[in-house]
């Protein structure tokens, strides 16, 4: 007698009331996978972009916002700072700091955003570059693995930035000089995949060019008409910045703006750890710890996140419940097929293990569906949380967790199974076929 095929014939019999049990099911068992999934994924990413940064400066304003902004690419940038506010951060022989990466945002290329800063923030983040060389002169940039493959864009492309952070063509820099593909970087799953990074002059130059007087412009044309200067031009007359190598920062205008500071400390001692303070109270800048942010993060999203586990978990109770209650009233209308088993031969223990089966089979598959539903679903999703989050996101990574997930519902399946179980096995032969 082959339990399972009559398990499984039993099943397929009720398909109304199957259907109902593996909806249910796989809703809950979904969720909790769903959840599982993006929080796995969200912290992961996080924590791999943290890229040893003990503090970030920039201007008053939301620290998460700074954060998220500065570290994540996330968010709106708080302001600007004044690189005159920032110099003794840069300074090398600093007694603290071990490393300051600078960073100039709020323009973007079709939606990529477009950073200026310094080389060694690829050492920063650990990426290689797969193409090409890193960029050495304005207006040069080096692409994420992610913009490439996005945007088609080789070494040698041009293109013009756009003001702001969204993709919009009216907002692009139609008077600025274009960007030049330098170099492509190797994919790292971390947020330069999604950047464009170029000198921090570049960006200064793109927005200088905005601010332009129309007499001094008309005035340098005329001066320079007979004169040649050195600079190279292109067929529309615009200056070739890019063949000039930008100076530090320590030697630009202290009046020109950057919009936040990366710092690494030499070590966790007092006056370090005491500088966030000292830059809150005594300066018109803020400054942040990441790790302390993002976890302030999670602890707001945590609470949303419990409440939806409470659901899923209550939903797959209820699909508990669902199944007990279709293998219970089930009895009734197999008693006389339960009985004729017995009278061929079938023990109690074989009538019992034909239902708790039945159970099995449907909280199997309801699992089973959920599971496929939750990666599903984030495949679905995946561009639109890459959009926003700045990462990708795998569909398709399953967790250890999931399959720790999956045996609990077997579980459940087999609990609620057992009473409808333990009933039918105690069928009496001669009574059912009597009154049959």
């Amino acid at each position: 007698m082959n339990l399972f095929r009559l398990s499984w014939k039993s099943v397929i019999d009720r398909p109304l009331k199957m259907l109902l049990s593996l909806l249910l099911f796989a809703l809950g068992v979904g969720l909790i996978s769903f959840m599982l999934l993006m929080d796995k994924q969200i912290q992961d990413n996080f924590e791999k972009n943290l890229a040893g940064v003990d503090l970030v400066i920039g201007a008053k304003g939301s620290p998460l916002q700074m954060i998220l902004s500065s570290m994540y690419h996330i968010d709106a940038p708080t302001g600007n700072i004044y690189l005159k506010e920032v110099r003794p951060f840069l300074n090398p022989k600093h007694p603290l700091i071990e490393d300051a990466l600078p960073l100039s945002m709020g323009d973007s290329y079709r939606g990529f955003r477009i950073v200026g800063t310094e080389n060694k923030i690829l050492d920063w983040y650990g990426v290689e570059l797969e193409s090409g060389d890193k960029w050495t002169y304005n207006f040069e940039v080096t692409i994420g693995a992610t913009v490439a493959k996005t945007l088609s864009l080789t070494v040698g492309d041009t293109f013009k930035s756009s003001h702001g952070l969204v993709d919009d063509e009216n907002l692009e820099h139609d008077d600025a000089e274009s960007f030049v593909v330098k170099s492509i970087l190797a994919s790292s799953g971390t947020v330069l995949d999604q950047l464009i990074l170029t000198t921090t002059q570049s960006f200064w130059m793109v927005h200088d060019h905005e601010t332009v007087d129309p007499e001094k412009e008309i005035e340098d044309e005329h001066d320079h008409s007979g004169h040649d200067h050195g600079h190279n031009h292109d067929s529309d007359g615009h200056n070739h910045s890019n063949q000039t190598k930008p100076l530090t920062l320590l030697e630009e205008d202290q009046e020109k703006e950057i919009t936040s500071l990366l710092l690494r400390f030499k070590g966790r001692s007092f006056q370090a750890l005491n500088m966030q303070r000292s830059i809150n109270e005594n300066t018109d800048m803020q400054a942040a710890t990441p790790a302390i942010e993002i976890n302030r993060l999670f602890s707001m999203m945590s609470s949303a996140e419990q409440a939806l586990r409470i659901l899923a978990i209550i939903i797959i109770i209820v699909s508990a419940i669902s199944v007990f209650i279709s293998l219970y009233s089930s009895l009734n209308e197999r008693k006389y097929e339960l009985a004729l088993m017995r009278s061929m031969g079938a023990g109690p223990s074989q009538v019992f293990s034909l239902i708790v089966i039945e159970g099995i089979i449907l909280t199997f598959l309801g699992a089973l569906i959920g599971l496929i539903l939750s990666h599903g679903l984030l495949f679905f999703f995946a561009e639109h949380l890459r959009k926003v989050y700045r990462y990708n996101f795998e569909a398709w990574t399953f967790l250890p967790t999931e399959g720790y997930l999956f045996i609990a519902a077997l579980v459940i399946g087999l609990v609620a199974a057992t009473i409808p179980a333990y009933q039918a096995s105690k069928t009496d032969i001669a009574d059912t076929l009597t009154n049959r």
